[in-house]
Order: C-alpha cells, then sequence, then structure tokens
C-alpha cells in the first residue's frame, strides 16, 4: 500500500519503493491529477519517467489512473525534468514526470506541473490532489487515449536557443551526469557543437553503481575534479540525477557555488537584456544582488523554492533566477529551471572571455559562506525566536525563517518542513570569520 502521507512533499511526491510507494499509488495519483487538472477545463497531460527501475512501470500506471478519468496522456518516456518543463510548456498542457531527483536508490516520485510548466505546490493543488488519490477512483465514464511524442529533438533545438551558437569556441568540457538523465541530454545538446566532450558515467542506470546523483554534497564531485586535472580541462559541469540542476568545477578543480554561478548567469543576461529584473533566493551570497546592481540590473529577493520563485518572475517579469541550490529559472524556458540552459550560456561566457573560469568569476568571489548546516532542535520555532531576540540589533527580516544581516556578516536560519531541523546559511569576509561566526550562533539554540 502507498503511504500517502508520507510520500506527499511540500512541492512534489517522493518515497522509498515499494514501502511507501507502489504502482497502484502512482495509478491513483494518476487520477487524482487528471481529476484535479480537468477540473480547471483541461484534456490532456503529458507524461515522462527518469531511469530509475521502476519508473516507466510508475509511469504507465499514473497515466492508466489518467486515462479513466477522461484525460488524454502524451507519453513522452525517458525525460530529464527540464524536458518534461519544455513538453508542458510549448504543448501547454499539465505534465508529470517520474523522478526522486537526487534522492539515492531505491526511491522515486513524482514533480507535478500545470498547463506551461506552471508550478503546483501543497497549497496550490498538490494537497487537493492527495485527498483525491486517498479517496479513491471516480471515473467520468470516458476513457482518455493515450499516444506517444519524441521531444528531444525539440527541446535540444530550445536549449542551444539562449545562446549564440556561432559564438562558442573549443573548450574541453568534462560531463559528471552520474548515471542520472543527464547521460540521455547533455550528448544530444552538446552533438554539433565546438566542445569537446568528456562524458562521465553516461549510462542510465537508477541504481547509481558510481556514485549518488547529489552533486551538491562535496564527495560527489571527486571523480569529476580528478578528470578535469587529468585531462586539463577547461569547466567540469556535475549534474544531478533528473538533471535540472547544475554545478560547476573549474580547471583547478575548485567548485564554484550555486551563487556564483547564478551571478555569472544573471551577469551574462543583463548583457542581453540591459535593465532587466533577476531574482536570487534569500541564501544567496550578497554577491548575487552586487552583481545585478553593478549590471544595470534590478534584484529581487525571494523565499527558497521554485513555487515561490517562478510565482515572484510572473508578477515581476523577471527574465531569470537563481537559487543558491544550484537551480536557475529563465523566463524564456516557461520561468521553469534548467541546468543544462545555465550550462550553455556560462560557455558562451568562457568563450567569450579571454582567460579561465577560475579568471571569470574571480571578480566575484567576494566572501566566505558556511554552506547549509542542519542542526536537530526540539522547537524550531522558539529557538528561531530566541537567536532573533538575541541579534535584535541586526537588520531583520521574516521572509523565510529569520535572516539577520549585523554588516559584515549576516546569516539565515530556517526551519525544515518535514524533519526536526534547523538550517543555517552564514556569510563573512573570510572563513576565520564564518567559523567563528557559525558556533557563535549555534551557540544560542540551547541558551
Amino acid at each position: 500500500m502507498t503511504d500517502f502521507d508520507a510520500i506527499f512533499k511540500a512541492y512534489d511526491v517522493r518515497g522509498t519503493v515499494p514501502d511507501q510507494f507502489t504502482a497502484d499509488g502512482a495509478k491513483a495519483i494518476g487520477g487524482a491529477f487528471a481529476r484535479f487538472v480537468a477540473g480547471q477545463g483541461e484534456t490532456s497531460m503529458v507524461v515522462g519517467h527518469d531511469m530509475r527501475p521502476e519508473g516507466e512501470e510508475f509511469s504507465q500506471a499514473f497515466g492508466d489512473g489518467a486515462l479513466e478519468h477522461g484525460v488524454d496522456v502524451i507519453d513522452v518516456g525517458l525525460c530529464a525534468t527540464d524536458m518534461m518543463y519544455y513538453a508542458s510548456g510549448v504543448l501547454d498542457m499539465p505534465g508529470a514526470v517520474f523522478t526522486a531527483s537526487h534522492n539515492p536508490a531505491g526511491y522515486n516520485g513524482i514533480k507535478m506541473c500545470l498547463g506551461g510548466a506552471a508550478p503546483i505546490a501543497g497549497d496550490t493543488g498538490l494537497d487537493a490532489i492527495k485527498e483525491m488519490a486517498m479517496a479513491g477512483p471516480d471515473p467520468t465514464g470516458s476513457i482518455g487515449t493515450r499516444s506517444e511524442q519524441h521531444m528531444l529533438p525539440g527541446y535540444v533545438d530550445h536549449v542551444r536557443s539562449f545562446v549564440d551558437v556561432s559564438s562558442l569556441r573549443p573548450l574541453k568540457v568534462v560531463a559528471d551526469t552520474a548515471n542520472g538523465m543527464g547521460g540521455l541530454v547533455v550528448p544530444a545538446v552538446f552533438d554539433g557543437l565546438p566542445f569537446q566532450l568528456d562524458h562521465l558515467y553516461p549510462e542510465l542506470d537508477g541504481t547509481f553503481p558510481n556514485h549518488p546523483a547529489d552533486p551538491i554534497q562535496p564527495e560527489n564531485q571527486q571523480d569529476l575534479m580528478a578528470r578535469v586535472l587529468a585531462t586539463n580541462a577547461d569547466i567540469g559541469l556535475a549534474f544531478d540525477g533528473d538533471a535540472d540542476r547544475v554545478f560547476l568545477v573549474d580547471e583547478t578543480a575548485r567548485a564554484i557555488s550555486g551563487s556564483l554561478t547564478t551571478a555569472m548567469v544573471a551577469r551574462s543576461i543583463l548583457v542581453k537584456n540591459p535593465g532587466a529584473t533577476i531574482l536570487h533566493n534569500l541564501i544567496c551570497s550578497k554577491t548575487v544582488p552586487e552583481v545585478i546592481a553593478e549590471g544595470g540590473g534590478t534584484a529581487v529577493r525571494t523565499r527558497v523554492g521554485h513555487s515561490f520563485i517562478k510565482q515572484v518572475m510572473a508578477e515581476t517579469g523577471a527574465v531569470f533566477g537563481g537559487e543558491h541550490s544550484g537551480h536557475y529559472y529563465f523566463a524564456d524556458n516557461f520561468r521553469a529551471d534548467s541546468g543544462l540552459i545555465a550550462a550553455l550560456v556560462i560557455l558562451e561566457a568562457l568563450s567569450n572571455h579571454d582567460g579561465g573560469l577560475a579568471d571569470l568569476v574571480s571578480s566575484l568571489d567576494r566572501y566566505a559562506a558556511s554552506g547549509e548546516i542542519n542542526t536537530t532542535v526540539d522547537n524550531a520555532a522558539a529557538v528561531i525566536d530566541h537567536v532573533a531576540e538575541v541579534y535584535s540589533a541586526g537588520e531583520q527580516d521574516r521572509m523565510d525563517g529569520l535572516t539577520v544581516d549585523m554588516g559584515d556578516w549576516w546569516f539565515n536560519l530556517r526551519p525544515s518542513n518535514t524533519e526536526p531541523l534547523l538550517r543555517l546559511n552564514l556569510e563573512a569576509n573570510d572563513d576565520d570569520e564564518v567559523a567563528r561566526r557559525v558556533d557563535e550562533v549555534r551557540a544560542h539554540f540551547t541558551g
């Protein structure tokens, strides 16, 4: 039996197979999603899956549930998450892809969106879909039809449209796709471009035999770093399991944070879109709004999470948004995130730069950061209130958890949505100051 309470999260569905999530549960969710979107006047949806062992079975079951509720299903087969967003956007219909993103083997899940790749979260439909899935089917009497559509060629052209292909120059690129869906989309996008692609772990294998497809963890970038150094490559690209996120490694094998990548993409975007509005979430480095202002753009700060960013993009007309976690959103990509588009924008910038990636990013490397530090606490709200009182002299806001700016250092403290954890992100002028301030702030968690 599927444990719906366990697998429905804030923005998607995710759980272990088969103890939490089964094919029957996938079918129930497919029927519920169909009922929900049919209530909005939709008659069709696009469905795909990643390379995890049960992906095809679960996506077929999901589609069966939708068909029984009178909604047509366009099956796009194996796809990266941003490829599903592309399909949803270009076909202007709701979409779902079976993936557990960066989670290890044994997990599966579903990322869903409304027509035009519009986001869906708890209060915008996910809670209602969960309730309908738990209640059971309610067929309309009419049966939908299933068809297949090959979206990869159109997706490749779409991704390439974000750069001037004629400006690209020969570069040695190492891409580690970690046996994830990057193994399908990366070589397709790079084919015919003037790059020498060295592809690590290209085989699609949801058991992840080499290392987890979670590049935000430093240990999962070690093979990429070693290959960059061994081959004198210009850049390394690390993709997560569903290939919607990317992390960069420069030619010296130094990891580049999502914040600095956001700043580099923003700088390039502003050259082509003078005066544009660009979003960054509130745990991004101060470098990001500084670079946006220096480029003549307008920086807008948002909460963490794709549904918030996509909503603010729509409200402000922003052309780009970035998150420290490696998600990069583009207005011309239906406001959806894409690791490959971000990677191409960086490669275009590097092609037009007289120097290496380390030099390109050097002017942006202005502060030291703690990274996200998780601490188990009994009462997250009480701890946040106490810390806010301790640092009352600083500039504070509660946009997402607690952010305190003390002038030459700042931090954000957010509770986890699903666990008794506090997430601390802190930035200061150098590593020693970061370490000292982290210890200082955490000392107040039990005070």
